[in-house]
C-alpha cells in the first residue's frame, strides 16, 4: 500500500464525504482527488519521474494537501519546507535535496525568488500567482506554471505511475546535532505501517474530525493528514493560532472530536483564552507529542478536556512519527511517562550496543520497526549514528519501570525541543559566531512554561567590546528563521569548562535566572 491510496480509496468509498474545511469552507474527497490527480499528471507532463524530488512551501490549505498527494501520485519524493524559513534555509533545502520542482504561492517569493538563481537541479515553478513575470525573469529554470491553470485545465485522471511500498515517499528536514538540517528519509512502507498502528490506539473511524492547527510540513501535522484520509475522517484547517480564542471558537462550531497540539499549543488554550468556560460535546480525544509536557500541565489538560481521552505520546521524525503512548487510562498512574510501545514497534532501553538494560537501569531509548526511517538524504555518517545494530537511537535518555512503561530522563544529543522543533545549539551558536564582537558563546534550551524549552544564549564579548543585544537580534533575523531564535540572552566574562576546555553545558543550566536578559522582539 501507499500514502496516495488513503486518498484515493476514500474518494473511492465517501466521494461526496467532507474530507477538509478551510477558509470557511468544504471540499469533499472527489474534489480533493482530483486535485491531486491533477498536480500528479501536471509533474508527468513536464517529465517527473519516479524517485524525483519534489518540495512543497505552502501553509496549510486544500492546495498542500493536493500537492502532497499529487507528488505521491507522479510517484515523485515529497520536499515540505518549513514555513518559518529564509532564503538561505530555501537554498539549502533545495540543493541538498536536488528539488527538480518547487509547489508554492506568492506568500514565500521573498525568499524563494533570490534562491532560485542559486539552486542547482531546479526546473519548475508551479505558482499559485497570476503575475509570473518576476519568476520568469529571475527564475533559472525550464518553465514556470501556474497553479490555477493546473486545477482549471488539468487531466483529472488518475496518474498513470507504478510504485512500490518501500520506494521513498518523503524528505523531511530536522535539525540535528551538526547544525545542518537532516533529510530524514521516509518510504511509503514508514509512514503506511505507523498510521494504521497510530490509527488502531486512537480508535479513529470516518466520523472523526480532526482540529489541525499543526503544520503539514511538521511530522505530527503530517501524520493528522494521513491517518484521516486513511479512514475517510475528516480535517479542519485553523491556521489562525495567533488568536486562540477564534481557534476554541471554530473548534466548537465544526464540532471536531479530535485536538492535536505540542506543549505550547495547549499552554496557549489554558493561559491565553477562556478556554474553561467552553464545551466541547463532540470532542472524543485530545492528543500531545512534539516535546515533553510538564506534568503540571498534562493534569490541567486532562481537567479542562475532561470528557475527552488524553493521549500522551512519544515519537520522532525519524520514527514516522509515533513510537509510544500512554493509554487515557493509565494516564493518572504514570504521570511523567511517554507510555508503551505502539502495535508493529518494539522500543526499550538499552545500552551503547543496543542490549536491553533491566528495569530501572538508565540507558538509551532505541526502537525498531517497519516505521523507523530508510536513514538520513546524503549523509551516511549520521545515518551510522542515528542507525545501530538494527536500532534506532532517539538520543534520549531514559528508564523503564516494572509495567513497561519508559520515562525520560535526560538527553544525549545537544538538541533544543521548542515548542515543537528539534533545534540545533551548534546551529545557532554559528550563528552568534558571525558577529565580530563576540568571543565566544553557548546556547541551551531553558525551561519554558510555553514553549517547553526556551533558547538562551550566553555570549562572551570579546575583550573591551560591550555588546549591542539590538544589533545581534538583527544579525540573527538574517541567519536564522524566527523559530530559531534565542529568547533569553546574558553577557558574561566568561564560560564554565572543563580541564580539556569543553564549555560545560550543564553548569550554565544550574545557574538561577539572569538579571540581564531579554525577550526577542
Amino acid at each position: 500500500m501507499q500514502i496516495n491510496h488513503f486518498l484515493e480509496n476514500s474518494a473511492r468509498h465517501f466521494p461526496d464525504k467532507d474530507a477538509v474545511w478551510f477558509d470557511g469552507k468544504w471540499k469533499s474527497y472527489r474534489e480533493m482527488n482530483t486535485m491531486a490527480n491533477k498536480i500528479g499528471n501536471q509533474l508527468v507532463s513536464l517529465g517527473i519521474a519516479r524517485g524525483d524530488r519534489i518540495a512543497i512551501l505552502y501553509k496549510n490549505s486544500f492546495e498542500y494537501i493536493a500537492a502532497y498527494f499529487g507528488i505521491l501520485k507522479a510517484g515523485g519524493v515529497t520536499v515540505a519546507l518549513n514555513g518559518e524559513t529564509n532564503t538561505d534555509a530555501v537554498i539549502y533545502a533545495l540543493n541538498n535535496s536536488g528539488a527538480k520542482a518547487i509547489i508554492t504561492n506568492s506568500d514565500y517569493s521573498e525568499y524563494l525568488l533570490p534562491a532560485l538563481g542559486k539552486t542547482c537541479e531546479m526546473q519548475y515553478v508551479i505558482i499559485d500567482q497570476e503575475d509570473v513575470s518576476e519568476y520568469v525573469e529571475t527564475a533559472d529554470c525550464s518553465e514556470v506554471v501556474k497553479l490555477c491553470d493546473v486545477f482549471e485545465n488539468g487531466d483529472e485522471s488518475e496518474p498513470d505511475v507504478e510504485c512500490i511500498d518501500t520506494d521513498l515517499a518523503s524528505i523531511v528536514y530536522t535539525s540535528g546535532s551538526t547544525g545542518k538540517p537532516k533529510g530524514v528519509m521516509l518510504t511509503h512502507l514508514n509512514v503506511v505501517s505507523n498510521t494504521i498502528s497510530i490509527i488502531k490506539y486512537l480508535e479513529l473511524t470516518e466520523d472523526d474530525r480532526i482540529m489541525v492547527v499543526l503544520p503539514f510540513y511538521y511530522i505530527y501535522g503530517q501524520s493528522l493528514l494521513t491517518t484521516h484520509f486513511c479512514v475517510g475522517g475528516s480535517l479542519v484547517i485553523e491556521n489562525r493560532l495567533v488568536y486562540p480564542q477564534i481557534a476554541l471558537e471554530t473548534m466548537k462550531s465544526m464540532e471536531v472530536t479530535g485536538l492535536a497540539g505540542v506543549p505550547s499549543t495547549f499552554l496557549i488554550m489554558l493561559n491565553r483564552t477562556n478556554v474553561r468556560k467552553f464545551e466541547f460535546p463532540a470532542l472524543r480525544y485530545v492528543t500531545q507529542a512534539g516535546g515533553a509536557m510538564a506534568v503540571k500541565t498534562q493534569k490541567e489538560v486532562a481537567k479542562v478536556f475532561s470528557n475527552a481521552k488524553v493521549f500522551i505520546m512519544y515519537g520522532a521524525t525519524e520514527a514516522a512519527p509515533r513510537l509510544c503512548y500512554v493509554p487515557p487510562e493509565k494516564l493518572h498512574e504514570k504521570w511523567g511517562s511517554i507510555g508503551i510501545p505502539l502495535d508493529n514497534v518494539e522500543v526499550f532501553v538499552a545500552d551503547d550496543h543496543g542490549k536491553k538494560l533491566a528495569v530501572g537501569e538508565e540507558g538509551e531509548i532505541v526502537a525498531r520497526g517497519s516505521n523507523i526511517m530508510a536513514g538520513y538524504w546524503r549523509d551516511a555518517h549520521a545515518t551510522a549514528e542515528a542507525i545501530r545494530h538494527g536500532l534506532y537511537f532517539t538520543g534520549d535518555k531514559g528508564v523503564m519501570d516494572e509495567d513497561g512503561y519508559i520515562f525520560v530522563v535526560g538527553r544525549k544529543k545537544d538538541i533544543i525541543k521548542s515548542g515543537g522543533f528539534r533545534i540545533s545549539s551548534k546551529e545557532i551558536e554559528e550563528a552568534l559566531l558571525e558577529n565580530d564582537d563576540i568571543h565566544e558563546v553557548a546556547v541551551v534550551g531553558v525551561v519554558d512554561e510555553i514553549f517547553g524549552e526556551a533558547i538562551k544564549a550566553f555570549i562572551v564579548p570579546k575583550s573591551g567590546i560591550k555588546i549591542g543585544l539590538d544589533a545581534v537580534k538583527k544579525q540573527l533575523k538574517k541567519l536564522l528563521p524566527p523559530f530559531k531564535h534565542p529568547k533569553y540572552f546574558e553577557i558574561s566574562k566568561s564560560l564554565p569548562k572543563n580541564e580539556s576546555g569543553k564549555i560545560m553545558k550543564t553548569k550554565l543550566l544550574e545557574k538561577k535566572k539572569p538579571a540581564q536578559t531579554s525577550d526577542v522582539s
